[in-house]
């Protein structure tokens, strides 16, 4: 059995090692991307006006009206003092063309008391330049910035697939490390005095168990951030009946009256303000969300820099009918099933922020191990490559030798 085990650790290491590099190093750095892209462009984080900020739809109404060929698709519905609000935004469609308009920004920055653009980006974009690199990161980190191929994201589900098999590779890693009841203590042991090979070995093996149980996690929540609705709701619900997600109530959600005009903003925030009342959620309406993919809002219930949850399961959010503006589903941390409040951990679980500053400096610490296991067992596996090459080479020599 340990030969097959061998086998299969060798391939799928070997399978993964380089996306995992990648992704383990990006992870580290994107869990402070807020902190350090705010040291690269400050122009995008801070207000030039010290005033009052403006009502946020009326925000909206400026960007809108300065630049009638976008349309806003995220709001912030508070600002941090001294901040900058920002804005993503979407091209609206040329009525001569029928297609979207050209527009070289998905991202602006705008000042809160002025309603003036500071800054602007295309958020994602291949980009090294100081404005556009930790959105650069943090896509490469989930997609590689590998392109959609018929409305199927390739990157998004490689990575995924990387998770599963990464998955499947740290349980036989854990069974590898351990070849005997005997030598456990070798498998926590580090041979620093005799460095080279020695020393490249134990990181690999011992270095991987002692944080063998962040590597599981980190694992089954890659899963999660790429494959939830296709792979792992599907597999949680065999567990434990989850409430049906807002992707999955897609129907529900753009479901309207023929003729009936869209909602507004306004109608939006009112219901959500209704229900938060209705589902006593305490926190302020932080953002609303517009997802044309499903003609439907989002709004989320958050403090004025805390739109990625800070400690625990997150921010609660509501989505609701972009057509007549009912209420078409939920995600309120801590509540629905057993298998519901799994879920509702796994972004927090990934980026550390389930426990605060402590947990994204050992997502980030962790990161920065994925990348060193990843290349030290590449070194590894170059190593005996090598020798078994040699060792066959031996033989054949040996063998024409005796045939002579």
């Amino acid at each position: 059995m340990r030969p097959i085990l061998v086998r299969l650790h060798r391939w799928l290491g070997v399978a993964t090692a380089l996306f995992l590099f990648v992704s383990g190093l990006t992870g580290a750095i994107i869990a402070w991307d807020h902190e350090i892209d705010a040291l690269l462009n400050p122009s995008f984080f801070h207000a030039r006006t010290d005033a009052p900020a403006l009502p946020p739809l009326e925000l909206a109404r400026r960007v809108e009206a300065a630049d009638p060929r976008v349309e806003v698709t995220y709001l912030p519905l508070g600002v941090e003092p001294g901040h900058t609000a920002q804005l993503m935004v979407m091209p609206r469609t040329d009525p001569a063309t029928k297609a979207p308009y050209d527009v070289a920004y998905n991202q602006i920055a705008v000042d809160p008391a002025t309603g003036h653009v500071q800054a602007q980006r295309m958020w994602g974009a291949v980009s090294l330049a100081r404005i556009g690199l930790m959105p650069f990161l943090y896509k490469l980190h989930y997609t590689l910035h590998l392109p959609i191929v018929g409305g199927f994201d390739v990157g998004t589900w490689l990575i995924g697939i990387v998770g599963i098999m990464w998955l499947f590779d740290s349980g036989i890693a854990l069974v590898l490390s351990f070849p005997s009841v005997k030598a456990w203590r070798k498998s926590f042991a580090f041979r620093v005095k005799r460095g080279g090979y020695a020393l490249t070995f134990d990181l690999h093996r011992s270095g991987g168990v002692w944080i063998w149980g962040l590597l599981l996690v980190m694992a089954l929540t890659s899963i999660s951030m790429n494959l939830a609705d296709p792979v792992m709701r599907p597999v949680v619900s065999l567990f434990s009946k989850l409430t049906p997600s807002f992707t999955e109530n897609a129907d529900l959600v753009r479901a309207g009256p023929p003729g009936q005009p869209p909602a507004t903003r306004e109608q939006i925030l009112a219901a959500a303000a209704r229900d938060a009342r209705r589902e006593n959620l305490s926190g302020p309406m932080g953002a609303l969300y517009y997802a044309p993919m499903f003609q439907a809002y989002g709004v989320g219930f958050f403090a004025p820099g805390r739109e990625h949850g800070d400690v625990g399961l997150g921010n609660a959010w509501l989505y609701y009918n972009g057509h007549t503006g009912a209420l078409a589903g939920s995600s309120i941390p801590g509540r629905g099933s057993a298998g519901d409040i799994f879920m509702q951990a796994q972004f927090p679980l990934h980026s550390g922020r389930i426990a605060g500053v402590a947990g994204r400096i050992l997502v980030s610490a962790v990161g920065v191990a994925v990348a060193m296991l990843s290349a030290t067992g590449l070194i590894i596996w170059f190593r005996k490559r090598a020798a078994r090459r040699l060792s066959a080479a031996a033989t054949n020599s040996r063998t024409l030798g005796n045939a002579r």
